[in-house]
């Protein structure tokens, strides 16, 4: 089955990154789900060559993209979002997931969306992990990213700083420890996947001095997990964590909040990074990056973490084919 790829924002990079891999060809069954006039203006933008071919399942040769068309209410302007195309770029990550779902298509790749524009619009959208979400009705999912030799999931995404420590409970821990498990399990292959946990509080709250949320939630938590034999560590001091010697055995992190694990990534991998949705039904990754209007129109993004994002799918989808056998 291909993998279905959604651009994102029409006037961002997303486009352009997709037509950049599209002159090299797919050796693997790809569909793009986008306008194919916005696809095609855009190729003539940047002078490059590209036929539209049917979304039929099959490899696609240098310079040709298969396109599953939705279209667009406008025409696009590089750099310029428009409202009035919001419903388009929700309307491409719709049939995405319901081909998916359906069995037609076998993993989702994302290019960036621009969340403001699309709730300028009057569509009520906080991002895609949370219109996947709903979407294919999954109660809790799991942000992780993943760089070479780095994965970090998240225990809470977008929220204030100030309101994580009432987030951070029993059920809410030990449900996205099971997802992270389960899913690196299944979808990585990894057959008895090692965890390192981060504490919420500096020195991991040094024995209750800096905070009680290590000894009153995180613990309990990893001695219930670890008695169902969880290969888990921690809750270790975040600072001294992600150091080679700590990382060298080690499957994934988890991270308590956003920018406790994701700089550390970032700085590591940025461009060569991936977005991944665990606890989903279906298989689906993403580019680490935004949607770079500055950029857009140039053609000088850079198409790193769309590869890899391309690659962890299909990674993923063949752990998910092995693990069923």
């Amino acid at each position: 089955m291909p993998i279905a790829l959604t651009p994102g924002e029409p006037a961002g990079v997303g486009p352009e990154l997709v037509l950049a891999l599209a002159q090299e060809g797919f050796d693997f069954p790809l569909v793009a789900i986008a306008d194919p006039r916005m696809l095609a203006e855009r190729a003539r933008l940047l002078g490059l060559r590209l036929e539209l071919l049917p979304p039929d399942p099959l490899p696609s040769p240098p310079r040709t993209l298969r396109v599953l068309p939705v279209p667009l209410a406008r025409a696009v302007t590089p750099g310029r979002p428009d409202p009035a195309n919001a419903a388009g770029v929700v309307a491409t990550l719709q049939a995405a997931v319901d081909g998916c779902v359906q069995g037609r298509f076998a993993a989702l790749v994302t290019g960036p969306v621009h969340k403001g524009v699309i709730n300028e619009a009057g569509i009520a959208f906080t991002g895609h992990t949370e219109f996947l979400a709903a979407a294919t009705g999954t109660p809790r999912v799991v942000m992780m990213l993943a760089a070479p030799g780095l994965r970090v999931a998240l225990v809470t995404t977008h929220v204030p700083l100030r309101a994580v420590p009432a987030l951070i409970t029993h059920a809410l821990l030990e449900e996205v420890l099971r997802i992270l498990h389960h899913d690196l399990r299944q979808q990585f292959g990894i057959a008895r996947p090692r965890v390192l946990v981060a504490g919420l509080n500096p020195h991991a709250g040094e024995g209750g001095h800096l905070g009680r949320e290590e000894i009153e939630v995180i613990t309990p938590v990893l001695e219930a997990l670890r008695a169902e034999g969880m290969d888990l560590v921690g809750p270790l001091p975040a600072d001294t964590l992600f150091t080679p010697a700590q990382l060298r055995t080690t499957d994934a992190v988890l991270a308590m909040y956003h920018d406790q694990g994701l700089p550390v990534l970032k700085h590591l991998g940025f461009g060569q990074s991936v977005n991944i949705t665990l606890g989903l039904p279906i298989v689906r990754t993403s580019v680490d990056h935004g949607t770079a209007l500055d950029l857009a129109g140039s053609g000088t993004a850079d198409t790193g973490s769309l590869r890899c994002a391309l690659r962890t799918a299909r990674e993923m989808v063949r752990a998910r084919a092995a693990g069923a056998r």
